[in-house]
């Protein structure tokens, strides 16, 4: 469970330093190279970063509802039990008939300390999670309910979302220009490699603009 200092202050650090790209060439200098959700799942507000650690829950279609359906349990199980700094990731197997993630479940997770859903199906209540300031990336939006829809079956299992693996405790990052997955067991050597991506661009960024070619200034550092 993601609740120490430790954590803190990676989720600290790559909120205000770093971006989807420089974690992506840091996955790739470790041979991660299937880390990059395919395009598709977007910021409700894209002003606001996605980043924490993976609370995973898996949905299946179903078509109809009864007593013993108990079409919310497992979400309401894993949406009380989030802790602050993590992320639930919702995976609907690019289910876009539902809405899993809605206005009331981004006030439970605001009052845990939570830092975002990731969903590759819809999410409703935008205008009000906007105002929340919660940050959700979803497949769109749609103001159909789960219930007769789809239901989670499991939760805190590994999974698969937009062609990434993602399990428990993985790092989610996502900004306008996407979304990462880093995998749990390389977060603190990622992050550690991607700040330093960011010192040396911020050199590259000077050498540009006093006019240097990018010919020499690539030979120096090896980076665009």
């Amino acid at each position: 469970m993601h609740k120490n200092k430790s954590d803190e202050d990676v989720l600290s650090r790559c909120k205000s330093q770093l971006s989807t790209a420089v974690i992506a060439d840091a996955l790739d200098s470790f041979g991660l190279h299937n880390q990059v959700l395919r395009p598709g799942l977007v910021a409700l507000d894209t002003s606001q970063i996605l980043c924490g650690f993976a609370r995973v829950g898996l949905y299946m279609p179903i078509y109809h509802d009864d007593e013993d359906v108990r079409v919310y349990e497992q979400e309401i199980a894993l949406v009380d039990s989030l802790l602050p700094g993590e992320v639930a990731v919702l995976v609907c197997h690019g289910n876009l008939r539902i809405s899993p993630w809605g206005e009331l479940l981004s006030e439970r997770s605001t009052h845990l300390g939570a830092a975002g859903c990731l969903t590759d199906g819809c999410v409703r209540d935008s205008p009000q999670i906007r105002n929340l300031g919660f940050p959700v990336y979803a497949g769109g939006t749609n103001p159909s309910d789960t219930k007769y829809r789809g239901k989670m079956m499991m939760s805190d299992v590994p999974g698969e979302i937009n062609g990434v693996s993602v399990s428990r405790g993985d790092l989610i990052f996502g900004d306008p220009d996407g979304v990462v997955i880093v995998p749990s067991d390389f977060v603190d050597r990622v992050v550690e490699k991607a700040l330093i991506k960011v010192s040396t661009e911020n050199t590259v960024r000077d050498e540009i603009r006093m006019g240097e070619a990018l010919v020499d200034i690539f030979e120096r550092h090896k980076i665009l």
